[in-house]
């Protein structure tokens, strides 16, 4: 069976006065209609990652590899038009703050509607019906008020359900979540992580979890891959994350706060250059 996402051997160059900065570097992973996660520090390459899938990199990027195909497609090869045709209908991804993400002058209803207008021509009743009924589905317990609201007048934790309905509105295949949960509280993050979960498994999609936290990842994900300066460290799958055996890893694991003993110094986060292959 031909997998829903195959990334082989991907590479993102940008150009400097100094020359090509190589941000990502040979990342290759495959993704099944299964929840994968991306996890690393600041800087380790995931969202650039999950941009080059997108179609969302600068113009002066360069990017390079031996295989990058969604459902058969080469989006290597694909025209601009094309990756527009896939954005938003089949291929979705959810932004790290809804702050930024949604429209401050348009209300949270108008802008999921926006999205449906984008990938198929319905009336303007049933595009409020999908809107409301996609509120609704996102655990927001009176979606008529909030589908009139304006995102300065919601929290957080609603403001990025509103999000994820928007981004799941037309059912697409693939959806990309690029640090979710990362700006709000931690009762909060669980909710959304809970929404993402239930939508994903009852529409059978494909999931790219993006995150610096190893253990929620692992907890939520079917497989883990861990990021350090730009390259694949270490693939697990979450259920075996005790067998990790690179150091970068293991430092992750070995940073999370311990709440059933004290911790005299704190652990730090060692990097070496020998693990740059």
């Amino acid at each position: 069976m031909t997998p829903l996402l195959e990334v082989e051997n991907l590479s993102i160059h940008y150009p400097s006065r100094r020359g090509l900065i190589t941000a990502v570097r040979d990342v290759s992973f495959t993704l099944g209609r299964e929840r994968l996660g991306i996890v690393g520090e600041s800087g380790s390459g995931k969202s650039q990652t999950s941009r080059a899938i997108m179609g969302l990199t600068p113009p002066q990027a360069r990017i390079e590899a031996t295989k990058l195909r969604f459902d058969g497609i080469d989006l290597l090869q694909a025209a601009a038009s094309d990756r527009r045709k896939l954005r938003g209908a089949r291929m979705a991804m959810v932004m790290q703050d809804p702050k930024y993400s949604l429209n401050p002058v348009a209300r949270i209803g108008q802008q999921i509607v926006e999205a449906l207008h984008a990938q198929r021509r319905i009336s303007r009743a049933e595009a409020r019906r999908r809107a409301l009924g996609m509120l609704e589905a996102v655990s927001i317990r009176d979606p008529q008020r909030v589908f009139d609201l304006y995102p300065h007048e919601v929290s957080g934790g609603m403001g990025q359900r509103a999000m994820i309905a928007m981004m799941l509105v037309n059912q697409p295949e693939l959806l990309i979540a690029d640090e979710p949960t990362s700006a709000l509280d931690v009762t909060v993050q669980l909710d959304v992580l809970r929404v993402i979960d239930d939508l994903v498994t009852q529409r059978g999609m494909g999931l790219v979890l993006i995150s610096h936290d190893l253990r929620l990842v692992a907890s939520f994900c079917d497989r883990v891959l861990v990021m350090y300066a730009g390259q694949v460290v270490e693939t697990l799958d979450s259920a075996r994350l005790d067998q990790a055996r690179h150091p970068y890893t293991l430092g992750l694991l070995d940073c999370v706060p311990q709440l059933d003993r004290p911790r005299h110094p704190l652990p730090t986060l060692e990097r070496r250059a020998e693990w740059l292959q």
